[in-house]
């Protein structure tokens, strides 16, 4: 059974080998690109694969496949096959799931609360000025 940390009074009170480790443990999961917003849909309630597309903007469906596999192996997302004509998948959060959804939670709240800068041109000139010009030729030469 893992121990249980009490209520630290400074952060650097539980940074031991072992909280580290079950950090980044979680981290290599939901830090995956599009998994967290991904695990944010579904639990919304059960998602056909279509559905979690259309709710997270700019996911491919190739990405969408491989990160719903990776969710579904380590536990936290159940896929269900319903027998119609034609057969559909729904994804539905598992109870270890819904967990991590809860614990996700003040993450979520920190970014309403202090929201980052988006990359991206949009940004400003410091991002635009860094960008290679695109080419679309072989006669096209970027501007220097």
């Amino acid at each position: 059974m893992p121990r249980r940390l009490s209520r630290p009074t400074r952060a650097t009170e539980i940074l031991d080998d072992e909280a580290c480790r079950a950090f980044q443990s979680v981290m290599e999961i939901v830090g995956k690109r599009w998994t967290g917003a991904i695990m944010l849909a579904i639990s919304r309630g059960s998602q056909r694969f279509g559905e979690i597309l259309r709710v997270v903007d700019g996911l491919s469906d190739r990405l969408l496949s491989q990160r719903l596999k990776e969710l579904a192996a380590h536990g936290l997302v159940l896929r269900t096959i319903v027998p119609t004509t034609p057969a559909y998948s729904e994804y539905t959060l598992t109870p270890l799931g819904e967990e991590l959804i809860q614990a996700m939670q003040p993450l979520v709240m920190w970014g309403y609360l202090h929201p980052l800068p988006e990359a991206g041109p949009a940004t400003g000139p410091s991002h635009a000025s860094r960008r290679r010009p695109r080419v679309t030729g072989s006669s096209a030469t970027p501007d220097r």
